[in-house]
């Protein structure tokens, strides 16, 4: 349920300080959720910061 910053996300996978733009992460998020539909519940946007994982969406589904 923590929100990650873009620039949390790109330090943390990219393992350095990226001088691009951080909307490159919105891009990779975006084919993350193409390519794993049942990821688009649980990643969450947060406008204007970044993303954060809904864990009441796992427990949802799971209840089902």
């Amino acid at each position: 349920g923590r929100i990650v910053t873009r620039q949390q996300l790109l330090t943390d996978v990219w393992s350095y300080s990226y001088t691009g733009d951080d909307r490159t992460v919105d891009v990779h998020i975006s084919r993350l959720r193409r390519k794993l539909p049942g990821l688009r519940d649980f990643l969450v946007t947060v406008r204007n910061i970044g993303y954060r994982m809904d864990v009441a969406a796992e427990v949802r589904v799971a209840s089902g």
